[in-house]
């Protein structure tokens, strides 16, 4: 049975989503069969850089509109509470072993991104391990270089 994974995302990311799968669908999409039909005109194609450039393009494209069509597809909007738990779409404020000064962080897909912060996604290792956790609270992360070990200093709603 395959079971497809949530995508977590605040309405704001989830609008964002939405607006960037509608540009590719239609205007980007447009806009490329234009480009190669033009780069055909010119002939040859086997020698033709720009004809192989716009298909690419579209390639790409095509890529990025499948990514963002299963985030819709599979978005579960994020309800943000007042506590202090680390969830996705909160800001998380976290002092790692042996720093003085605090990194505050996104915690959420990179769709997030749009404020003055870095995103950290709930899948990484450091996310997988502040899940759950409370401000105040000490972590270890198991990151491929070995354990990481830091407090939360702070967890709020954006």
């Amino acid at each position: 049975m395959n079971v497809t994974k949530k995508v977590p995302l605040t309405q704001d990311a989830y609008d964002r989503v939405c607006e960037e799968l509608r540009y590719r669908e239609g205007h980007k999409r447009e806009e490329i069969v234009s480009a190669i039909a033009t780069a055909r005109a010119h002939g040859d194609l086997s020698e033709n850089a720009e004809y192989h450039a716009a298909r690419e393009q579209q390639g790409q494209n095509e890529a990025k509109i499948r990514e963002l069509r299963h985030k819709v597809d599979n978005a579960e909007i994020i309800e943000l509470s007042d506590d202090d738990v680390v969830t996705p779409g909160k800001l998380v404020t976290i002092k790692y072993e042996g720093d003085d000064e605090a990194e505050t962080y996104l915690l959420g897909d990179r769709e997030e991104k749009g404020g003055d912060y870095d995103v950290l996604t709930p899948d990484s290792p450091l996310g997988r391990a502040l899940i759950g956790r409370s401000g105040g609270e000490s972590v270890v992360a198991e990151v491929p270089a070995g354990e990481l070990k830091l407090a939360i200093v702070e967890v709020k709603a954006p």
